[in-house]
This record gives C-alpha cells, structure tokens and sequence, in this order.
C-alpha cells in the first residue's frame, strides 16, 4: 500500500484479522463476518460469514480495503470484490514466522498504522519458548461426522510443534484429511489434541471417541488465532496440553 493514502475504511473477512485491526484502530473496522467474536462487543455492521459474506453488502459499506485470507475464504467471493472496485488485501499464515510478517504487512503497510506493541511482545513470547522436554505425536482433529484432522502445512500444526507436539498427519498429501475414526485410534498417536473450533469439541464431545488417548481440550482461538492472542498463546496453550488426560 506504499504511496496510497491509509484507508479511513477497513472491512475484515477473518477473526483474527478483525481482532488485530480492532486492538489498534477500532476505528477503522467498518464492517467484519458474522464469526468475529473478538473483542468482546464489537459494535460493526456484519457482513456474513467467512465462506459466504454478502458481497453487495461489503461493497455498500465502501471500504477502502478489505482483508482476507487464502485459506479463510474463498477466491470466487474476493473476485467478486475486486469486480465491484474494491481493494483486497489477502494474506497467507501457515506458520508462526509467516504471521509475524503478514500482521505487519496488514497492520502497518495495508492500514497504514504504526507497528503495535503487542505484536513485538508476541514475537518476543514464542522466541523465547523453552525448548520442549520432549515430542509427543499427536492427532488433532478439526471436525468429526465425518472425521476431519490437521495434515501438512497448516498454522495450528506450526505452533502444536513449537510446543513439542508433533502431528502425526504432519506429512499427509492433504491439509485437513479425512481420516476414519478406526485409522486414527490404531496409529502411533500418543495424544489427542481437540480444539473448540471450528468444530467445538469439549469435555463431553470428543474425548469418548478416543478411549486410549489422552486428551488435551484446546481453545481454537489460541491454536489457530493470529492476532493479539498469540501474546498468551505459548502458555495458555502449554498448560492445557500438560492437563491432558
């Protein structure tokens, strides 16, 4: 966005995008979808969801940017917004290093708005994570009916390592495979990792699916968020995992 004029006007296609321009600038956010839960109270004409947001509705709005995702959302509706004229701004975060770079590029090169704090303590917070006493595999499901885990190249699996948990679908040819309850029971999981999104597993919802493992319950938020959650991330995250029973 080098020599452009800082957009007044910002709508967000991405929760932690939202929560990242609304710990900044709230100011800016003129709209944002129907899952941005964060912060609390966010007062933001909604647009839809993620994988559906009202196109004309976003237009109508007149943002000078919109942001996105590659993974979050989908091409046919950011063409959609650039056919309408609109400006779009799509990251990529697959891994913790990718994220520092694209939060900047959003916050600072895309709004326009000085490098926050929070971003220099996330960074300092993950730098400084103890090495992990030792790894243990894991399988981390995102979805059940049908079973649906992490594989190869996602955000939620870069951090799970840094953590000393290693994927067991880690090398699978697919990101988030569809692997039969049955298979992931009888592999060399030592551990079953089950966040609170996008499917929200719990105490009672998902741990009875996989009797001979331990299971860590996980806020979605803090394992798959890039924003200012990721200050408290290495340690909410860390105690929930050495909770797993």
């Amino acid at each position: 966005m080098t020599g452009h004029r800082s957009p007044r006007r910002v709508v967000s296609l991405v929760p932690s995008l939202t929560e990242a321009v609304a710990a900044c600038a709230p100011e800016l956010l003129a709209g944002v979808t129907d899952w941005c839960s964060h912060p609390a109270g966010l007062d933001v004409p909604r647009i839809g969801g993620t994988k559906n947001p009202d196109v004309g509705r976003v237009a109508a709005l007149a943002p000078d940017l919109v942001i996105a995702n590659e993974e979050e959302n989908r091409p046919q509706d950011l063409e959609a917004l650039r056919a309408a004229g609109l400006t779009v701004l799509v990251t990529e975060v697959r891994t913790l290093d990718q994220a520092w770079g694209e939060l900047a590029r959003v916050l600072v090169g895309g709004c326009g708005l000085p490098r926050p704090a929070w971003l220099d303590a996330a960074e300092t917070a993950w730098r400084e994570l103890p090495l992990p006493a030792a790894e243990r595999t894991a399988v981390v499901p995102v979805w059940r009916r049908p079973w649906m885990v992490l594989g190869r190249d996602t955000f939620a699996g870069d951090v799970l390592a840094r953590l000393g948990v290693r994927n067991l679908y880690a090398d699978h040819a697919d990101r988030y495979p569809r692997i039969p309850l049955d298979a992931l029971n009888s592999g060399a999981a030592e551990l079953v990792v089950l966040p609170d999104e996008p499917y929200r597993f719990s105490a009672e919802d998902g741990p009875e699916a996989f009797p001979g493992l331990p299971a860590a319950l996980v806020s979605g938020r803090y394992l798959t968020w890039y924003g200012p959650s990721l200050v408290q991330a290495p340690a909410v995250l860390a105690q929930a995992l050495a909770g797993a029973r």
